[in-house]
């Protein structure tokens, strides 16, 4: 247990030291942080912040949907978030006849908000430290399979401790540093939420995939949604008795805007990050799982495109999945230039030759720390052309062709189910095929299935058994054929073959035929990884806790893992490259600027808009110079998951909401980049001038508390 103590010791005692990077756990705030913040120029406590006894400013930051963050603005539940966080929920809402997505679409009153079926809000209740009740019992010599027999055994009890003791709640145990400490989080789940308000995305979404992820940026990217709670103020299922939920902390909405320097903070949900990825994985990231990612996504995204700006059903249908996919594949290609063009590798490798040296003068053989680093090299150089096919088979087939989701809902384990319940199927159908249409599909299964043909080492079988063997290898011939016999093709077809439904009917069926040999493949190429990831998952481990035990110093924080996190820092320009400097804030005048007539999808600019404009009528939300500010920058250590998260200035309160990073630190998931890495923000005078002027909803303004 030696070394478990210490690194205990070492995770409670590093809080001396000052970083320029930090995801940072609110427990700790008062140890590791408060000094510091206080120093930059934050005006709360760490108990105003957090506070496992009483309402804080935690208690307004909530998880919102499956991957974003929101913030409550107002007694009556009302939500702010980002455009591209609702945007799911804003294109299930949308149709031809009411196009919110083009459009935007505000309430004007409670009467007039729209339920969001499936949307989620989670308030987190309770933050505990849990690690001596999951690894306190594990001897320091343990190997990883026994490690994670003890550990999962643990983490099932505080997971049913806790339930016990909060009835109706969502509880979660998530690793922290490599698996070296442990949190469990207590999560209220709201399921009755309302779409309130949106911009058309001219203005929500204005610069599109060109702008994305660069800076100088003009995006009003916020949406509005409200949570709704049953008589009791607690969750319930959607219903029009319901009412708005009554928050014991919002947040309040200032106009006093930001100038160079000021104290800015984000309290969110950050998704993920790889601080701690060595030289390897970077090798391993640059030379295959980037390039696949940016050449598949990037194949699929061009059909969708061409089928998308023919229909404007198929716009609306294929707008949340094109911008799903197109964030991540333009993130891959900014990650990969940021490692190279800032030399990441060469730092990680300086940083572990160091960790080598350390281990071998400071630690014996039994402990684990001597051989981490080599155990991680095995596992990315034995795993490589298994991970490499992996991928193929998730971005070109299961996550590409939606026709495999729908023949998925009749087998099971590998094998087509004996019997189904036609009207949970035909329910779980219907929402499929809202968003679905068969020629887009087709178009994207034939380049699909050729771009894996082309490029994976090893195949499923229906290429040699059906393709080659029925169809002289031809792609195209074997998905037509596909899409013409296939019951899962249509609504109509798909409930003929449940009407009538028998095991051997939709055994047959080509598309499910097509998905066991997909699924077939995917598990042989897991089972070829499945005795690697022990030595992966204790290199992993030993190599976090052995540079902590290394640098007892250092203030070290943990990578995300879309739970929540504090960070902070300052309102700030950046320079680029040599001979420029970029403001740290942008206007509407930019706006203006921006409009292509021959880019109409991403840089139109309403009508209304230009007329506010031209007549200068901003109102209150006009800086001191008379301009309307539109977004601005902070250095901020952010990530995916931080989308919608409020930003605030040194008395909590909110002055915009982050909405992405900036190009230059791309690499910033792996390596912070102190004098380059940027969060970019909507000014919270951008959102309250839009609902205000632009849409006419000022009796959303009367909700919340505004300041000066």
């Amino acid at each position: 247990m030696k070394r478990l103590l210490t690194l205990a010791i070492a995770l409670s005692v590093a809080v001396s030291a000052l970083a320029d990077e930090g995801m940072w756990m609110l427990p700790y705030l008062q140890k590791m942080n408060a000094k510091d913040m206080k120093a930059k120029g934050c005006r709360l406590s760490a108990e105003e912040i957090y506070s496992m006894n009483r309402s804080s400013l935690k208690d307004a930051v909530v998880i919102f949907g499956g991957g974003c963050t929101g913030e409550i603005v107002s007694p009556e539940g009302l939500l702010f978030t980002n455009h591209h966080c609702g945007f799911g929920a804003i294109q299930s809402l949308s149709s031809v006849e009411h196009d919110y997505l083009k459009n935007g679409f505000w309430a004007m009153s409670n009467r007039e908000e729209l339920p969001a079926p499936g949307l989620q809000v989670r308030f987190v209740r309770r933050i505990a430290d849990v690690t001596s009740e999951v690894v306190g019992d594990i001897p320091s010599t343990a190997g990883q399979a026994e490690f994670s027999r003890i550990a999962n055994e643990n983490i099932k009890g505080v997971v049913e401790r806790l339930e016990k003791e909060h009835p109706g709640m969502e509880v979660i145990v998530r690793p922290f540093f490599g698996q070296n400490q442990f949190f469990a989080f207590v999560l209220e789940v709201y399921t009755d939420v309302r779409l309130v308000g949106t911009p058309p995305q001219s203005i929500g979404k204005f610069g599109g995939d060109t702008d994305n992820w660069m800076w100088p940026r003009h995006t009003g990217d916020f949406s509005i949604f409200r949570v709704y709670a049953g008589p009791d103020n607690r969750p319930a299922d959607y219903s029009p008795e319901n009412r708005p939920y009554r928050a014991e902390k919002y947040l309040k909405v200032s106009l006093a805007g930001v100038k160079e320097g000021d104290f800015a903070m984000v309290m969110g949900f950050p998704g993920s990050t790889q601080r701690y990825m060595t030289s390897s994985e970077i090798d391993y990231m640059l030379e295959v799982d980037n390039p696949q990612r940016i050449f598949i996504r990037g194949e699929r995204q061009r059909i969708l495109a061409e089928q998308m700006a023919a229909s404007d059903r198929v716009r609306i249908q294929y707008a949340s999945k094109y911008a799903s996919s197109s964030n991540y594949w333009k993130n891959s290609i900014g990650m990969s230039r940021g490692i190279e063009r800032l030399n990441v590798r060469a730092r990680k490798a300086a940083q572990e030759e160091s960790f080598r040296n350390w281990a071998v003068a400071n630690t014996v053989l039994e402990e684990g720390y001597v051989t981490a680093l080599d155990k991680i090299e095995s596992y990315v150089a034995k795993g490589r052309a298994a991970r490499a096919d992996l991928q193929y088979l998730s971005e070109s087939m299961l996550r590409a062709v939606e026709l495999l989701s729908f023949a998925s809902m009749v087998t099971e384990g590998g094998k087509t189910k004996e019997t189904v319940d036609p009207a949970k199927l035909t329910a779980r159908a219907a929402a499929l095929y809202k968003d679905f249409d068969a020629p887009t599909d087709r178009r994207v299964a034939k380049r699909m299935l050729q771009i894996a043909r082309e490029n994976m080492a090893s195949l499923p079988s229906f290429y040699a058994e059906t393709i080659d063997g029925e169809f002289g290898g031809d792609i195209d011939r074997f998905v037509d054929d596909l899409y013409d016999r296939s019951a899962f093709t249509a609504p109509e077809k798909l409930e003929a073959l449940l009407k009538e439904y028998t095991p051997e009917k939709a055994a047959a069926d080509p598309a499910v035929k097509l998905y066991n040999s997909v699924r077939a493949k995917y598990l042989e190429l897991a089972g070829r990884l499945e005795p690697l990831a022990p030595q992966y998952a204790e290199g992993h481990r030993k190599y976090i806790a052995g540079l902590m035990l290394q640098h007892p110093k250092k203030a070290w924080a943990s990578d995300a893992n879309f739970t929540i996190r504090l960070t902070y820092g300052n309102v700030l320009p950046y320079s680029p490259a040599d001979g420029i400097r970029y403001n740290y804030y942008t206007t509407l005048k930019g706006v203006m600027e921006k409009e292509d007539p021959k880019n109409p999808i991403e840089f139109t600019v309403p009508e209304k808009l230009k007329a506010l404009y031209a007549a200068r009528d901003f109102g209150r939300y006009a800086d001191e110079r008379g301009e309307l500010v539109t977004c601005f920058l902070a250095n901020l250590d952010i990530t995916g998951g931080n989308s919608g998260s409020p930003v605030l200035n040194g008395r909590g309160e909110l002055i915009g909401l982050a909405f992405d990073g900036n190009w230059e630190a791309m690499s910033g998931d792996v390596a912070f980049e102190p004098e380059l890495q940027r969060c970019i923000a909507v000014d919270a005078r951008y959102v309250l001038f839009i609902i205000d002027k632009f849409a006419g909803a000022g009796w959303l303004l009367d909700e919340m508390e505004i300041v000066k």
